[in-house]
């Protein structure tokens, strides 16, 4: 059984034998990936799978995982770094540092204690940001389709997350959206690109969030609309938001979101490849999956074949 791993992005892989090839371990399939007929298995190194979407592998026999688990801890970290950075407004501290200002109004001050992060999925990512936000004595709720369920079919790294699903002060269903957006002081997105998020959260959906709340978005940039984002950002309705998915890649320099002064805009750094846990926790997965694959058994981080058409 062979196993193709390492070929560099957008570079064909080798063709030789190329049929007799089970699994594939790769963040990008090649341009001839058409040609490993008899593939059954491709790990990908990536949690978001949008990338997979031309290949329509949910009508083929193939099955898909990817990377959940590896990124949770520092999504997570970045998700608990910017409410921090918004409720306090330290964009504006650090402006007034440029430029000798000494101002000590009392925004400057805010607490994330008493206050409530709502998360719009609740896999890994979110799991992990419910961890660390009742550690500072946040209020979770939580809106997910499924309701509270133990995490067992995906990576999780010891010691984190929350894998029997208890931390939520609350669970939300689909459709309790409205009261489950009024409720809140931050909205995280934490779930995946699909045909069915893409243009999820609208003008809507923004305004029903109380005036002054925050969005984070460490998902991906379309699932919210963007025109609705700068609606809602221009009239003042959102107090700000922290956005490490765009648009477009990279966001040009005369996008309207540069200029707000309560947006942080990283550059899709949340989590990344360069995490220095990154590639052990990577090939934990694989090896485990290696495992499950030759024994027969089901295995970690499957795709459902419906969300990767």
């Amino acid at each position: 059984m062979q196993v193709l791993r390492d070929v560099a992005e957008g570079q064909p892989w080798p063709e030789d034998r190329a049929a007799e090839v089970k699994i594939a371990f790769c963040s990008y399939p090649p341009p001839n990936f058409s040609r490993f007929t008899g593939l059954r298995w491709l790990q990908i190194e990536s949690a978001g799978f949008s990338h997979l979407f031309p290949l329509q592998l949910g009508k083929t026999g193939i099955q898909v995982t990817n990377a959940r688990g590896v990124f949770d801890c520092p999504i997570g970290e970045w998700n608990l770094a910017m409410m921090v950075n918004l409720a306090r407004d330290v964009r504006a501290l650090i402006r007034h540092q440029e430029a000798r200002v000494w101002d000590r109004s009392p925004r400057f001050s805010s607490e994330l204690r008493g206050r409530t992060v709502g998360l719009w999925g609740y896999g890994g990512i979110g799991r992990e940001t419910a961890r660390l936000a009742k550690t500072l004595g946040m209020t979770v709720h939580v809106l997910t389709r499924s309701g509270r369920k133990a995490r067992l079919d995906c990576m999780c790294v010891e010691g984190t997350g929350d894998p029997d699903g208890s931390l939520p002060d609350r669970y939300f269903a689909e459709a309790e959206l409205p009261e489950f957006l009024g409720g809140i002081d931050f909205l995280i997105l934490a779930l995946p690109l699909t045909a069915k998020t893409v243009g999820l959260v609208g003008e809507k959906e923004l305004r029903a969030l109380r005036k002054g709340s925050f969005l984070l978005n460490p998902a991906r940039g379309p699932i919210v609309r963007e025109e609705a984002l700068l609606a809602v950002l221009r009239d003042g309705h959102l107090g700000g938001a922290a956005l490490d998915t765009h648009y477009h890649y990279p966001l040009w320099p005369d996008h309207p979101l540069w200029t707000f002064p309560n947006v942080i805009l990283t550059p899709h750094v949340a989590g990344t490849t360069f995490s220095p846990h990154f590639r052990g926790d990577l090939l934990k997965i694989f090896q485990e999956n290696a495992r499950r694959y030759v024994a027969g058994r089901e295995l970690l981080n499957v795709v459902a074949k419906e969300d990767l058409n």
